[in-house]
């Protein structure tokens, strides 16, 4: 089971996930509506930071063509995209801006989960997260036990350190993002935590 850590705004909350392994670090730059939101400058200052062997993440909601262009320059590996797009969408943003893709698909409903096949030929890694945005909603994330694909699964929404074993088999990578906070900021205790219960298991 690989961890993303999402929504990280200080070198220091990087560069403790760079060096616990974790594998993906996740940075919200175009929702403004999340107290997760960084800015441009922002961005460029803590993703400078020797990544080692983890991958930068940028998390785009409906982003325009400017913002990608802006993004693209910046030291990510993926763009992570909310939003309603097809497979082709996805090809055209990857021959132009040569990042990896993440699309996010997000669930309500046992059948928003099937939705996943509209992307699922351009999407690198897929993410089921709830509905919420910048809030972290549950959804029963068995839903997604039985798809079938080839592409990494990833999901999102709530998850907390207590939830881990039962998420053992039903994804490929865990998305935290809420779980790691006190008071509405990323707390370092609580990532490592977070990081050595996901290396037990």
């Amino acid at each position: 089971m690989k961890l993303k850590v999402c929504g990280l705004s200080s070198v220091n909350e990087v560069k403790t996930c760079v060096l616990n392994n974790v594998d993906y670090c996740g940075f919200i730059l175009n929702y403004p509506k999340s107290h997760r939101f960084i800015s441009l400058n922002k961005a460029k200052e803590i993703t400078s930071v020797d990544k080692k062997n983890t991958k930068f993440v940028c998390v785009l909601v409906n982003p325009t063509e400017g913002e990608l262009e802006i993004y693209s320059k910046l030291n990510f590996d993926y763009f992570q995209l909310y939003g309603n797009y097809k497979d082709l969408d996805l090809k055209n943003i990857k021959n132009k801006f040569r990042k990896k893709i993440i699309c996010a698909i997000q669930v309500k409903t046992e059948q928003d989960v099937y939705n996943y096949k509209q992307v699922e030929n351009e999407s690198d890694i897929i993410l089921w997260d709830s509905s919420g945005y910048e809030k972290s909603l549950s959804w029963d994330f068995n839903w997604i036990k039985s798809i079938s694909t080839k592409v990494k699964k990833m999901i999102a929404g709530n998850i907390t350190i207590e939830k881990l074993n039962v998420l053992k088999g039903v994804a490929d990578i865990i998305d935290v993002s809420g779980a790691l906070e006190t008071n509405k900021v990323k707390d370092i205790n609580k990532i490592k935590e977070f990081i050595n219960e996901i290396g037990k298991i």
